[in-house]
């Protein structure tokens, strides 16, 4: 298998085969962001892909489940998506979910009828880092799109029938703004309900611009007391289905809640036990990082 650079993929996707089809990120200008600083956007060679694909055919024939790498695939072209696509149903015909990351800056070169033609491929459940819908976070992490443009991607998503998994930044709004990152997020997503909603708690990364921005005094870190409360309020506001995923497993949180939206009152006790029960030093402490 081709592998290039850093290899990220979601926790869910632990035991899925993963097939490069770019590498790096397209954008690779989040303001949070470390990953891929080291490793050039670049698509990989077809020759790669299909060589890929015979092996993977070799020793799992049979798999229903593929995700492609890396940063943000969905940013390739409809046509070559497709393309990628045919070949995947060509050398393994049970594979019925193709899913990767993406992000709604992926989804402004695509329309609805050509997102509802990689959903018949099986393109679907794609990652999408969110992050925030309150627009003024959103424009200072500068994502490639503004809140009416997450709209209009959000939109063509639910238009096409296509799922998604929703990975959200606690505390990217700095602090004192939770109350307000978190409604605004929660009013976003209840517009199309994701399958699953990963909050991660925001992690001030040396070599990011957000640690330039910290650095300066124009972002200061919410405490992780201040974290959970917005957790517990984007909770609150949250309207989804029964089977809805809610994890914040990610060892980058400090409280583990993982169960389905059916038990929504368990998800707020426990994460009200962690506010009532943790010690002050820890609630006040920040999520920060300083390693080099």
């Amino acid at each position: 298998m081709h592998y290039t650079g850093e290899v990220y993929r979601p926790p869910l996707e632990a035991r899925t085969v993963l097939l490069e089809v770019t590498r790096g990120c397209s954008h690779n200008e989040c303001a949070f962001c470390v990953m891929y600083k080291r490793t050039p956007f670049s698509i990989a060679p077809m020759e790669n892909i299909i060589s890929d694909l015979e092996e993977v055919r070799t020793y799992a024939p049979n798999i229903d489940r593929i995700y492609l790498l890396n940063g943000d695939p969905f940013v390739l072209s409809f046509d070559k998506l497709y393309e990628i696509g045919g070949l995947i149903n060509h050398y393994l015909p049970n594979v019925k979910t193709i899913t990767s990351y993406a992000s709604f800056y992926n989804l402004k070169n695509k329309s609805v009828d050509e997102l509802k033609k990689l959903k018949a491929l099986g393109y679907d459940e794609l990652y999408i880092g969110v992050e925030t819908a309150y627009e003024k976070a959103l424009l200072n992490i500068n994502k490639g799109c503004n809140l009416n443009e997450y709209k209009e991607g959000l939109e063509k998503l639910k238009s096409a029938g296509m799922s998604y998994h929703a990975i959200l930044m606690m505390g990217v709004a700095g602090a004192g703004n939770g109350e307000v990152n978190a409604k605004a997020t929660a009013e976003f997503l209840n517009i199309y309900p994701p399958k699953s909603v990963f909050p991660m708690t925001t992690s001030v990364q040396y070599g990011s611009k957000l640690y330039e921005m910290r650095q300066r005094g124009d972002f200061v870190e919410a405490s992780l007391g201040e974290i959970i409360k917005e957790q517990i309020i984007l909770v609150e506001n949250l309207d989804l289905p029964e089977d809805t995923l809610f994890s914040s497993g990610h060892m980058v949180n400090l409280v583990n809640v993982t169960h389905r939206w059916k038990h929504k009152d368990q998800i707020l006790d426990k994460l009200n036990y962690a506010l009532d029960n943790l010690s002050q030093d820890i609630l006040n402490s920040t999520n920060e990082r300083e390693a080099r």
